[in-house]
């Protein structure tokens, strides 16, 4: 008894010092303000600001609730242990074991205390050089993404996605929701490059194409992040279609600039001109954190325009297919043989190598 005393007092120490770490008791407060709005009896009468409201608190109890549910496991089997009956020895050995193992796997959390590493993430991905092979791997990586996500209850939004000529996608971008979306999915971020037997030709040449990977922080709130309204650009034009009775025929598309940088954002995938206003906003948002992240300055004034064109020769990870199979990271220096599996979306391991690699365990 004990040894179980001893494991559980230290197993207490460090839970109090994660949740302190995590925040998890402001994280408490947030989701009782939220309950306070969602049982309201006008919740839903702006339902853009419902739904975000939503899914913010869908995000916080995802963090929450795990750390909540295990201090009461750890104060249940310390009540237990102050009844010193040595019958309870052996069940309370196999539950100190199964909340230490709960315990490591939470703790991987505690990597994440970057400044918008608990935010939901929006993830552009756009075909480089290759050509149509290079839009057909872009659909590739979206696939992978969006398998990942559903293995690891994300829930994804697509925003927008513009089609490639013959095949795949020349670009898509999707928001990711739950717990530390960015913090993990920030390791995505920059080239990918594929090498296969191209499908696209007669001679099923070896091919090498290339597609970006943008990962930003979903910054939803504008006082997280305070753009003066003079150094905006907004345009309004009709959303482009394919034809037929579902084409959007009106003036909905909205193109929002940041004059000082540069970055620009456009966005028709809704009919409503303010609802596509909103995500345009929350996306050039998001950009402009990266790059205040990216270049270390506090002021929006400071920003530079993002700098992209020397970018795919710089890849990240290798997907080989042929003549062997091969995924590897060039920065932790992962890499694996299964590249199936990489592709239908077992990207843990390569997020936490890379995480491993660029912050310690």
């Amino acid at each position: 008894m004990e040894e179980i005393v001893k494991k559980i007092s230290q197993l207490q120490t460090q839970y109090d010092n994660a949740f302190k770490k995590l925040n998890i008791e402001q994280s408490v407060k947030e989701i009782e303000k939220l309950d306070e709005q969602i049982a309201a009896s006008d919740f839903w009468s702006d339902n853009r600001a419902a739904q975000d409201t939503m899914k913010k608190q869908a995000s916080l109890k995802a963090l929450a609730d795990p750390w909540i549910q295990l201090g009461k496991e750890i104060s249940d089997v310390s009540d237990m242990l102050a009844l010193n009956d040595n019958a309870l020895a052996d069940d309370l050995k196999v539950q100190t074991t199964k909340l230490e193992e709960l315990f490591n796997s939470l703790k991987s959390n505690l990597r994440f205390s970057g400044k918008y590493d608990n935010h939901n993430a929006v993830v552009t991905l756009s075909a480089g050089a290759g050509g149509t092979d290079a839009q057909d791997w872009t659909s590739m990586l979206l696939r992978m993404y969006l398998r990942w996500a559903e293995k690891d209850n994300y829930a994804v939004t697509l925003i927008e996605e513009a089609a490639g000529e013959e095949a795949g996608l020349k670009r898509a971008t999707f928001e990711v929701v739950g717990p530390f979306a960015y913090g993990k999915l920030s390791s995505e971020a920059g080239v990918h490059r594929l090498v296969r037997l191209s499908p696209f030709n007669s001679d099923s040449l070896r091919q090498t194409s290339f597609a970006k990977v943008e990962v930003m922080p979903e910054i939803d709130t504008p006082s997280d992040l305070e753009i003066d309204p003079k150094e905006l650009k907004v345009d309004v034009y009709r959303a482009g279609g394919h034809g037929g009775q579902s084409v959007n025929t009106t003036d909905s598309a909205v193109r929002v600039t940041h004059v000082p940088t540069g970055v620009t954002v456009s966005i028709q995938n809704e009919r409503s001109q303010l609802q596509n206003r909103e995500t345009a906003m929350t996306i050039l948002r998001s950009r402009l954190a990266m790059l205040q992240l990216e270049q270390h300055k506090e002021h929006l004034s400071e920003l530079k325009g993002p700098n992209t064109s020397a970018e795919w020769g710089n890849q990240i990870r290798s997907y080989v297919l042929h003549p062997y199979k091969q995924v590897k990271d060039l920065r932790s220096r992962y890499e694996t043989s299964d590249v199936d599996s990489v592709l239908d979306g077992n990207l843990n391991p390569l997020i936490d190598a890379y995480l491993e690699t660029t912050f310690g365990e």
